[in-house]
């Protein structure tokens, strides 16, 4: 058979079956007889017969590709989440198409704008927000739309996010029952939903017992710019007895600024508590407190969402909170009495 085109066809009839039912055996989700499949595979693997992907996407107008978009994978949270999310989404039978993009609102509708062009059957938006103009070409094209880990004021698309505001709430009360006075935040991003909602929850919870943020800086959700945060934070001498970062990433920045170059003991001298729990958060080195993102369920949520809106385009979207717990290691000094 080489240098010929193996089709479908050909492998019916080595298979002693019809086309139908070969195409069928390369249907996720089509109904097939284990033993059907089973010979139909054998004659495919023997003939070297893949399957054309396109062709079929182009009669079904399903390519069974979904798109996801993030803006960057510095922070370990992303990375971890779409390989759990991509994992699932193939379970369902789909593939994921990555797609990266800047904060700038214009790069990001260009890049969703490709993403469409590919006839994509669903987008996850990760990280990033999208421009009304996107959202009504992504309506006219029928393409479901989901933010994962972003909240936007639109309910034409479904968003899955872990429940923020509560999260940042939690913090400032462990803080607060910990005995610390002079408490301070290093904020992400400001256009972040995200951001907006930690801070707002964590002041909500300063504000209750009658305290007041000591100080504030911004750390964008980067590195470098978290380590210039923290050198603005602690060169003054009314430093801070304890810092809520907003999420683990900076986290780590700000607790290698503080150690190597003030020469602060954590939780000694100064609590350090982050958001998200990725998996370096347990290091030894870091043991850091913090609010867990809850990624696996997280992403279970997504892929019913998706494949709710792909099945039946009348589903309605939905806004889905999901609890984040705190996760208490030892950055951060402990309330008289706790115990885990």
């Amino acid at each position: 058979m080489a240098g010929d085109k193996v089709t479908s066809t050909l492998v019916a009839r080595r298979a002693g079956v019809s086309q139908s039912a070969v195409s069928r055996v390369f249907t996720p989700g089509a109904s097939v007889s284990p033993k059907t499949a089973e010979k139909v595979r054998k004659v495919a693997d023997e003939l070297g017969y893949r399957p054309n992907v396109l062709a079929r996407s182009l009669i079904t107008g399903k390519s069974r590709i979904v798109g996801v978009v993030v803006a960057y994978f510095e922070n370990q949270f992303y990375p971890d989440a779409v390989e759990k999310l991509s994992n699932a989404l193939q379970r369902e039978g789909y593939h994921v198409l990555i797609f990266m993009a800047s904060q700038t609102a214009g790069n990001i509708d260009q890049v969703l704008g490709e993403i469409i062009d590919y006839q994509v059957d669903a987008l996850v938006v990760a990280s990033v927000a999208m421009s009304s103009d996107l959202v009504e070409r992504c309506d006219a094209a029928g393409v479901p739309v989901l933010l994962f880990n972003r909240i936007q004021d639109d309910n034409r698309f479904s968003s899955v996010a872990s429940d923020n505001w509560s999260g940042g709430r939690k913090l400032a009360e462990f803080l607060l029952a910990g005995g610390h006075q002079k408490i301070a935040h290093i904020a992400g991003w400001e256009g972040a939903s995200t951001q907006r909602d930690r801070e707002g929850g964590f002041l909500a919870g300063l504000a209750a017992a009658g305290a007041q943020l000591h100080r504030r800086t911004i750390g964008d959700f980067h590195f470098e710019i978290a380590q210039k945060a923290a050198r603005e934070m602690f060169e003054t001498p009314d430093r801070p007895d304890a810092v809520f970062v907003a999420n683990d990433h900076m986290a780590f920045a700000v607790m290698d600024v503080i150690r190597s170059e003030f020469g602060l003991r954590i939780p000694q001298d100064v609590s350090i508590v982050g958001y998200d729990d990725v998996p370096i958060a347990a290091w030894s080195s870091y043991d850091l407190t913090t609010v867990r993102q809850r990624s696996n369920t997280m992403v279970d949520e997504v892929v019913s969402a998706l494949m709710s809106r792909i099945e039946d385009p009348q589903t309605e979207p939905k806004q889905i909170t999901v609890d984040a717990p705190l996760i208490v290691r030892g950055s951060a000094r402990k309330p008289e009495g706790w115990r885990e």
